[in-house]
């Protein structure tokens, strides 16, 4: 017994030592499945992420997509109750590009004899005798307007 308090006397700081030693080696066990768990946890809420990311874009793709249609469809119904008026050139040289605009667009030639139609139409009336009546008014006919 002297022997174990004389060797207790000279190495009497071993024991806090192996006391902590014991407690560090418990609590990385212990931590080490909470360690695995977070790990898990954080694939998880990666993965939710990316899903997530993945759902928004999709909504927002799929929202621009209803937005260009809808935009396409009040154009097509605004151009068929409103004529287009084109008073920039370069506006109407962009617009006769395009498939309607081959169609309502008129060349320079079927302008320009629109213009002398109009002029003609004009122009004062001739003088009396010259041969030329005026036209008839038909009463049957329904009032036509502009």
């Amino acid at each position: 017994m002297t022997a174990a308090l004389a060797l207790l006397r000279r190495a009497w700081w071993l024991i806090p030592i192996i006391a902590l030693a014991a407690g560090w080696l418990w609590t990385d066990r212990k931590l080490a499945d909470t360690r695995l768990t977070l790990a898990r946890e954080r694939t998880v809420r990666a993965q939710d992420l990316a899903d997530a990311e993945k759902a928004k874009l999709k909504a927002e793709r799929d929202a621009a997509e209803r937005v260009a249609a809808a935009t396409a469809t009040f154009a097509d119904r605004l151009a068929t109750r409103q004529p287009i008026i084109l008073e920039s050139t370069k506006t109407v040289r962009e617009y006769a590009q395009t498939d309607s605009g081959r169609v309502r667009c008129r060349d320079a030639d079927r302008v320009r004899s629109i213009d002398l139609l109009d002029a003609r139409l004009a122009a004062p009336a001739p003088a009396a005798g010259s041969g030329d009546r005026a036209v008839p008014a038909d009463a049957a006919a329904p009032a036509g307007g502009r």
